[in-house]
């Protein structure tokens, strides 16, 4: 992953947040988007935006590889780890398919029972 001297103190402090972010394949480079590094309070000015594009470091193959996957209508590449191997910020990619309506219908009245659920215990207690 290509980043700047402060992304990298902020990365090993623990200010990282992967909600929403996901990785695109653009003319031959892999790109990571909406990954909030949160800004190194120490570096001031020389901070960047927090969720600005970021480029992964792959080989050919490996984007040929993924850019093949990703085509398939509904798969999105989503980060799921980062982690520093001798020296170097390292990201754990995953192919992921999304939800279709109807699952997340389920999903919400799961959620909608479960709750309700919860409710009811509280209120006999």
């Amino acid at each position: 992953m290509e980043l700047k001297g402060p992304e990298v103190k902020s990365l090993r402090a623990g200010g990282v947040s992967f909600q929403d972010s996901f990785a695109r394949v653009d003319g031959g480079e892999v790109w990571l988007h909406s990954l909030h590094i949160s800004p190194y309070e120490q570096a001031n000015r020389f901070n960047v935006d927090p969720v600005r594009p970021r480029r992964l470091l792959l080989n050919r193959s490996e984007i040929r590889q993924l850019a093949v996957k990703t085509e398939e209508k509904g798969l999105t590449l989503v980060p799921l780890e980062i982690y520093f191997s001798k020296g170097f910020a390292k990201l754990t990619l995953a192919v992921g398919r999304g939800k279709k309506l109807h699952d997340k219908r389920e999903t919400l009245k799961r959620r909608q029972q479960d709750r309700e659920a919860r409710r009811a215990i509280e209120g006999r207690g």
